[in-house]
């Protein structure tokens, strides 16, 4: 679900983050690996600095 969500927003920084944050939050911890392997593939081009925020946030938090 959040992979067609995502791909949905991509147009539009603030929210693709928003989207990323609650997806980040929702995932399985098994699931994450794999959610952020598509991510990067996906839209490291358009969203480098997004992705990177979300992703490090994410590995300081636990």
């Amino acid at each position: 679900m959040y992979k067609y969500v995502l791909d949905k927003v991509s147009f539009d920084q603030p929210l693709f983050r928003k989207e990323l944050k609650k997806a980040m939050k929702d995932i399985k911890n098994e699931e994450k690996l794999l959610f952020k392997i598509w991510c990067l593939s996906t839209f490291e081009k358009k969203h480098q600095s997004v992705l990177s925020e979300v992703f490090d946030y994410e590995l300081t938090t636990k």
